[in-house]
């Protein structure tokens, strides 16, 4: 799956993927956490953060968002600003390089089952909260005729047919995706039209029903 991090059954592979940081099962059991997830969430959506930042946001004491910053951290998801901030009020900010979670690699380990669960469940969680965000929130036409959410369920394929399916979707947001500057040039050339997108993709088999079956 991509970047929150990314997870997958089969990740899909082609010149157009940057490298990413393979999860094992140390690091899933360090990151499947509810608030450990927000924020590490709000950090990768909004950029650098304090903890005393971070605990108003999502409500939570600051005490405990240091402690599972810290946890983040040790985990490699997270690191310190340096040069920023104080001694008693550290930055913190995404590390470089992107995750990838493959559910394949945990599929047959019982100790990591409870921590796969909880990360997925979460993760579908935030993925839901997003949508419900954008619909209820306030857009001009323009924004709100460009976004979308939509959904295809006509469609019958193999694992290889869908494994390519992803392939061919992610390399079109890839495309679509600047590659990575330093953080003082990042906005150099953004066009001030811009604004963050967010790009979920989501497809997997569907078991056919009988009508009248639960």
């Amino acid at each position: 799956m991509p970047d929150e991090p990314e997870t997958s059954s089969q990740p899909p592979t082609g010149p157009t993927r940057r490298p990413t940081r393979r999860i094992d099962a140390r690091s899933l059991r360090g990151l499947a956490h509810p608030l450990r997830m927000s924020i590490f969430e709000a950090i990768s959506l909004d950029g650098p953060a304090t903890a005393t930042g971070l605990a108003e946001r999502l409500g939570a004491n600051t005490g405990t968002v240091s402690w599972h910053l810290r946890h983040l951290a040790e985990h490699g998801f997270i690191e310190e600003e340096t040069g920023r901030g104080t001694k008693r009020e550290r930055w913190w900010r995404r590390t470089g390089v992107p995750n990838e979670l493959n559910t394949a690699d945990f599929r047959d380990d019982p100790s990591t089952r409870g921590a796969l669960s909880v990360y997925l469940h979460e993760l579908v969680g935030q993925y839901f909260n997003r949508v419900t965000d954008y619909l209820n929130e306030d857009w001009d036409d323009g924004w709100r005729a460009a976004g979308t959410v939509s959904d295809w369920h006509d469609l019958r394929l193999t694992p290889d047919q869908l494994g390519a399916l992803n392939a061919e979707l992610m390399a079109v947001i890839a495309r679509h995706t600047p590659v990575p500057t330093p953080a003082d040039d990042a906005d150099v050339d953004a066009d001030p039209a811009a604004l963050p997108v967010v790009v979920q993709l989501q497809s997997f088999p569907r078991r056919a029903r009988e009508h009248g079956t639960p």
